[in-house]
């Protein structure tokens, strides 16, 4: 008798954390003060740049050394800040479109 009502005890305290759990969640899903809209949106950018990085096949190809990673960034940023600006934005803007026209008709069933 005693143990079924420590029994039931447990399962509502359980239920009770599950339950406060999901409004914290809940919460912080829906928390639009600046700040963390800020936060949110720099998150999803790196998340989708670091996507960019594996879609190029640089973590494999690298051995996921980000020392040369990071080299290769820095190498693009140098050729950016060179008179060839334009032509080097023209010609990896072209090579990015290809590969995504292409990564598209692969997906498609």
């Amino acid at each position: 008798m005693l143990a079924d009502q420590l029994a039931k005890t447990l399962a509502a305290h359980k239920r009770v954390i599950q339950a406060r759990n999901r409004q914290l969640v809940h919460r912080a899903r829906h928390d639009m003060r600046d700040w963390r809209v800020k936060r949110r949106e720099r998150t999803r950018q790196l998340i989708e740049l670091g996507g960019l990085i594996a879609k190029a096949e640089l973590i494999d190809l690298t051995d996921d050394d980000r020392a040369v990673i990071l080299g290769l960034l820095i190498e693009a940023a140098a050729k950016l800040k060179s008179e060839n600006r334009d032509q080097q934005l023209l010609l990896w803007r072209r090579r990015g479109a290809r590969a995504f026209a292409q990564n598209q008709l692969a997906e498609r069933p």
